[in-house]
């Protein structure tokens, strides 16, 4: 970047009001303070959903600020089969759609987590990541991702295989290292060792902050998010809280500052903004494509289980030249179907 480019920064790791009794980013303000900051790209990454998405893309669309698509899904432990007690728990996982392959097979997985990995989270696994990785871009995500737990549990070892696990799956230019640095006591033995990782094995790095709320001053309304979702008060000692103010949409500034060691890091998350260019495209009626059996055309198979679905419910050679009156209006309506059919040009 020359001297005279003026920095940019895009937040890969927002969690808005759709990240429900967690997230604190109400999306009609969001985009406000995204342009006062001057910043013109933003993801939504909300934990396990993506009902929000909709409403995040034509809110950033209104602000002239480019919508990137994304979620932050939970991976099992094990497999998503696997629901065991104290064995079979999660870690987070950033991903982000480039183009429609990627935004379909993540709400593939992400619908499979709710219907076949559902355990206390929605949750997918490494089986599903490896039949839908194409277009999207993966990152290691926060202190709960399955890297920086490795690296606090003290096996480096591990953190790095696990990396290069996924970096040959999403290949390479597709998975970067996530660093964040909230001003925890866990950041500052992972950062450095994720650092470390990246230059070790070439993979690139991107620093995101983990926004739960707009504005500094909206920690208080998130801490009230988090009494209400875990059934405890403000006041109780033992609830569950962030423990610094420091998760919200920060500045570009604040960013290159936070990371000036690595300044590219936050120079990677406008490159990566400019992969991740999918769009919804709404007003068109999209209908999923069904293969007649046999070879045969859709419109023949489909006027064929009509007549079979009217001879199960009226017995008999009832497609003759002159069907009893009682059966004509049966023979109209399948008919009439098929001709509805063929004029909506339908594809099943």
């Amino acid at each position: 970047m020359s001297e005279n480019t003026p920095r940019q920064f895009t937040h890969l790791h927002v969690h808005t009001e759709y990240s429900l009794l967690d997230g604190a980013c109400r999306i009609d303000r969001m985009f406000d303070r995204l342009k006062e900051m001057g910043q013109t790209a933003c993801a939504i990454t909300d934990h396990g959903v993506m009902y929000g998405c909709v409403a995040f893309f034509d809110a950033a669309r209104a602000a002239g600020i480019k919508p990137i698509i994304g979620c932050e899904v939970y991976v099992a432990t094990r497999t998503r089969f696997d629901k065991v007690n104290r064995i079979d728990g999660n870690s987070h996982l950033i991903l982000l759609c480039k183009n429609e392959t990627g935004y379909k097979n993540l709400i593939k997985m992400v619908s499979a987590g709710f219907t076949e990995g559902f355990y206390s989270k929605p949750r997918i696994d490494k089986e599903l990541l490896a039949q839908h990785h194409e277009g999207l871009i993966c990152l290691s995500a926060c202190l709960a991702g399955e890297i920086p737990r490795a690296i606090l549990a003290g096996d480096y070892d591990r953190a790095k295989q696990t990396a290069l696990w996924y970096r040959d799956l999403f290949g390479e230019g597709n998975y970067y290292i996530e660093l964040q640095d909230h001003g925890l006591e866990e950041d500052r033995v992972v950062l450095p060792q994720l650092i470390r990782l990246a230059r070790e094995t070439g993979i690139p790095m991107a620093a995101t902050n983990d926004a739960h709320y707009i504005t500094k001053e909206d920690a208080k309304m998130q801490s009230i998010l988090l009494c209400i979702q875990t059934g405890k008060t403000i006041n109780d000692v033992d609830r569950m809280e962030f423990q610094t103010d420091e998760f919200y949409l920060k500045s570009t500034d604040e960013m290159y500052e936070l990371f000036s060691m690595v300044p590219e890091a936050c120079e990677n998350t406008n490159k990566i903004a400019e992969q991740c260019n999918f769009a919804f495209t709404f007003g068109e009626t999209k209908l999923p494509y069904f293969k007649a059996p046999d070879g045969m055309e859709n419109q023949a198979y489909f006027e064929k289980l009509c007549w079979e679905g009217l001879e199960r419910r009226y017995p008999g050679t009832i497609w003759k030249r002159s069907p009893p009156p009682e059966k004509s209006a049966a023979i109209n309506a399948v008919r009439f179907s098929a001709a509805i059919f063929a004029r909506a040009r339908l594809i099943f």
